[in-house]
Parts: C-alpha cells; sequence; structure tokens
C-alpha cells in the first residue's frame, strides 16, 4: 500500500505538471487568467499568511494534486472503476469547473462569469483526469 501510495504521489505531481503546461500555453496563445487560479490560495486563512507567497503557491497546486489523485484513486477502488476513464475524466473536469466559480469570492483572476477561462479550466483538468488513468492503468 505505501508503494501505491508513492506511485499515486508522483502521478499527482506529474499531473500538477501537466496542468501548469496545458494552462500555461493556453495563457500564451490567448491571454486568458485560468492559468493564475492554479496558485491563487490568497483567500485560504492561515496559508495566506506564508512567505514567499510564489513558493506556497506551487506547494499548495501540487498538494491538491497529490491529494486529489490519491483520494480519487481509492474512492474508485472501491467500486472497481479505479482504472475506468470516464471517472477521472468527469470527476476532474466536472469538478474543476464547480471549483472555479469560488472565484467569485476571491479578488483575483479569473472572474467566475469568465466563460473563456472557465471552459480552458474544465479542458485541461480533462486531460489530467485522462493522464491520472492512463498513469493507473500502465504503472499501478
Amino acid at each position: 500500500m505505501i508503494k501505491e501510495i508513492l506511485k499515486l504521489s508522483l502521478f499527482g505531481i506529474v499531473v500538477g505538471f501537466i496542468l501548469m503546461i496545458v494552462l500555461g500555453l493556453l495563457k500564451f496563445l490567448t491571454g486568458s487568467p485560468a492559468y493564475d487560479f492554479l496558485f491563487n490560495f490568497y483567500n485560504v486563512p492561515v496559508l495566506n499568511e506564508f512567505k514567499p507567497v510564489w513558493l506556497v503557491g506551487y506547494l499548495f497546486h501540487f498538494l491538491i494534486c497529490i491529494l486529489s489523485v490519491i483520494g480519487l484513486y481509492y474512492i474508485l477502488k472501491n467500486w472497481h472503476l479505479e482504472k475506468k476513464d470516464w471517472p477521472y475524466i468527469l470527476v476532474y473536469t466536472m469538478g474543476s469547473g464547480t471549483l472555479i466559480c469560488l472565484t467569485a469570492l476571491l479578488d483575483q483572476t479569473p472572474p467566475f462569469y469568465d466563460q473563456v477561462s472557465w471552459l480552458f479550466w474544465a479542458f485541461a483538468h480533462g486531460i489530467s483526469g485522462a493522464a491520472v488513468v492512463f498513469m493507473v492503468r500502465k504503472w499501478l
């Protein structure tokens, strides 16, 4: 089980980089601020007090990626769905699409009504869901 958790943690780190690359590329090509939301933790109590801000943002991003991969894998494993495509893609796409609505509570970009950023955000997370299931099938 420890070996499995370590592999899933590595998958989470890989997924974190995939999200950064896909959303960074979309920001470069279109100017969409969806990339900036990956590192937005400014309204999280206590966490927003740590410095340097950029480093805490990256650590927060990767921690969330690792925890989401481990958590979703074990939830899906209960129903023997851990090697199916659709649960990962659905949960990451819809979950992230819902999560970005929390930007309505933030003074940081992107605004929750920015539909292009929302689509890019959900698209990038769908890709990350596909990457997770690929890694799970190949290396677990």
